[in-house]
């Protein structure tokens, strides 16, 4: 956290910019906390540069916009070349990769919006997946556009709204990241736990007739 925010406070006038490629090189899982980047670039823009907050707000949500569409690229044009691999195939049969496509057929929307909210690179995996799964692009960008108004907007706030006082939120945005993951772990497997009565329940009717 300290680099990051040294290197982004040392080049201030670029903050825009600098915000841009750190949230590029985030989507591509490399160790930049997307979180951490809203929240630094806000609190200069706060006390900085305060002539550059829409600026700093926009260079942020591109970057992050972005980053969400090269994930989703990867997976759909390569993510097919990289799963049918020999070491991919130890670990993934084209069963579970059937099963995931189908997932993301049927909850693919609200998977997709509800795991943008979700750390620890856990997005990602998201956006890849879409690809694979070939989820229409206009529905990707609609649907990832709208989650990350949400995200980013509370993320910049919390930045902006406590300035030069930014690290006192890491403790509590931490906590934040831990139960939104476990949310979306219940809901999730509820979900799936409903899903698996409704098919037994429609097979034991069946199965009567």
């Amino acid at each position: 956290m300290e680099h990051l925010s040294e290197l982004l406070y040392n080049l201030a006038p670029y903050t825009h910019f600098i915000a841009f490629g750190l949230l590029i090189l985030a989507g591509l899982n490399l160790p930049v906390s997307e979180d951490l980047v809203f929240i630094i670039a806000a609190s200069i823009a706060a006390t900085i540069t305060p002539e550059k907050t829409m600026l700093i707000f926009l260079g942020c949500f591109s970057g992050a916009y972005t980053s969400d569409i090269i994930a989703y690229a990867i997976g759909r044009y390569a993510g097919r070349q990289v799963m049918e691999t020999k070491i991919i195939r130890r670990f993934v049969s084209e069963k579970k990769l059937f099963k995931v496509e189908e997932y993301f057929h049927h909850y693919g929307q609200k998977t997709l919006f509800f795991g943008r909210f979700i750390p620890f690179g856990v997005r990602n995996v998201l956006f890849i997946s879409a690809g694979i799964a070939r989820m229409r692009f206009h529905r990707f960008l609609i649907i990832d556009f709208f989650a990350l108004i949400i995200t980013s907007t509370i993320l910049f706030s919390l930045g902006y709204f406590f300035g030069d006082n930014y690290r006192l939120i890491e403790p509590y945005l931490d906590r934040y990241k831990y139960v939104v993951f476990a949310i979306f772990i219940i809901a999730a497997t509820l979900l799936i736990s409903i899903k698996i009565k409704s098919f037994k329940g429609q097979k034991d009717n069946n199965d009567q007739f």
